[in-house]
């Protein structure tokens, strides 16, 4: 049997025409082009949901297509620090939505919006949810990678940095699984502890949030643009936090390729206990 193809780019239009027949799924990555320190590129939320998606698709050919990489997203607050792209906020929902009603006229059903940019989340979630709205044979969700609990029980196996504040933006996790990705472009002597948000139960910044939401421009929290410790960085935890991720999208895909899709049913009319 000849390997299945998954590379959207890379196929055909008639095998594009044959993979969308077998309902698979299509993961989307997403993220932005952004300061992460003086010690990280600014292609860092790129660089590792692309990677995380790839790896995972590549485990699993017969289930997805891989869609080009989403480059550029939704990151006003980082506007002081050279390098930043902004895309304003409805356009980029427009954008993400004009794909997958793109997909959906060649006959795709099942959609997942991998998101490595945590400001995009809002936006990403948003757009998955209007995908269903247009489309309701559809299912689409969001994906922010080590959020579920495998993916926090592996951040704590080797967290090293402080909480809240430790892991939140060009940190020990980001840092780290670009170690472990690339390490010829990170210059860890560069790499600074810079924790700068105001102390607080409520407002505060770390792979898992405080439950207050703000997010003021991000020069009057960071000096250098990290959010985070990236001294204590290592690939060896990188591809602690790599394989999770992967692994935790692997079940994403599983769960959104068997989820039954259920049609609408229209209430309006019925009576009292129908």
């Amino acid at each position: 049997m000849a390997e299945s193809k998954h590379i959207y780019a890379e196929m055909t239009w008639p095998e594009i025409g044959r993979v969308a027949g077998e309902d698979r799924v299509a993961v989307i990555p997403i993220a932005t082009l952004e300061d992460h320190g003086p010690h990280l590129p600014i292609d860092t939320d790129v660089k590792l949901i692309e990677s995380i998606c790839a790896a995972a698709c590549a485990r699993v050919p017969e289930k997805t297509v891989l869609l080009p990489m989403v480059t550029h997203g939704y990151s006003p607050h980082h506007a002081d620090f050279p390098g930043s792209i902004n895309i304003r906020w409805n356009v980029f929902v427009e954008y993400l939505l004009d794909i997958t009603r793109s997909l959906v006229g060649h006959g795709f059903r099942r959609f997942i919006l991998a998101n490595g940019h945590g400001s995009n989340g809002p936006l990403v979630n948003m757009a998955a949810r209007l995908t269903i709205v247009e489309h309701p044979e559809t299912i689409a969700c969001d994906y922010f990678y080590l959020l579920t609990p495998r993916g926090k029980a592996a951040i704590e196996s080797v967290r090293e940095s402080e909480f809240p504040g430790g892991m939140a933006h060009a940190c020990e996790l980001e840092t780290s699984m670009y170690l472990h990705l690339d390490p010829s472009l990170v210059k860890m002597e560069l790499a600074e502890k810079d924790i700068g948000f105001p102390e607080s139960d409520y407002f505060y910044y770390d792979w898992f949030d405080g439950p207050g939401s703000m997010m003021e421009y991000w020069s009057t929290l960071s000096r250098t643009g990290t959010m985070g410790d990236p001294t204590l960085a290592t690939a060896e935890k990188g591809k602690v936090f790599f394989e999770a991720a992967v692994d935790e999208l692997l079940m994403v895909i599983d769960e959104m390729k068997t989820r039954e899709i259920r049609p609408r049913v229209d209430h309006h009319g019925a009576g009292p206990g129908v």
